[in-house]
């Protein structure tokens, strides 16, 4: 884990995720940390973006074809993404919804560092625009 310096960019770029939670690209959030600090570079927002994926602070939500959207890891809260595939909106979907998996339906020995599930289906919105 890397140590992020803080900067005022950074600082900026952390509080538009920490307090979102429609799960921005980069561009959503460039767009958004310069209605604080106007002179702010997309490139500065990638790269603090990529080192605060690399510390751990946020995560990334990938699809393929599509901008990298990210995610702020509130401490305490866990949660997993249900993504639409009609419109793109993802949804947090909290880890106490789910079912327990057992320790048993891993391979023995294997450590877990980290989990991603991801829910893919049709939010009602798009459901309803559909006619289902």
């Amino acid at each position: 884990m890397t140590m992020v310096r803080q900067t005022k960019q950074r600082a900026a770029v952390i509080e538009v995720l920490r307090t979102s939670r429609a799960h921005p690209d980069a561009a959503g959030v460039h767009a958004a940390v310069r209605t604080q600090l106007p002179s702010v570079s997309l490139g500065t927002v990638y790269r603090t973006l990529d080192a605060l994926v690399r510390d751990g602070v946020l995560v990334t939500i990938e699809r393929a074809g599509q901008a990298t959207r990210y995610d702020y890891r509130h401490e305490g809260e866990e949660h997993h993404h249900a993504v639409c595939r009609g419109c793109g909106a993802i949804f947090d979907v909290e880890v106490g919804a789910l079912p327990y998996l057992p320790a048993t339906a891993l391979p023995s020995g294997f450590q877990v560092t980290d989990v991603r599930l991801e829910f893919m289906g049709v939010c009602p919105g798009c459901a309803e625009r559909a006619g289902n």
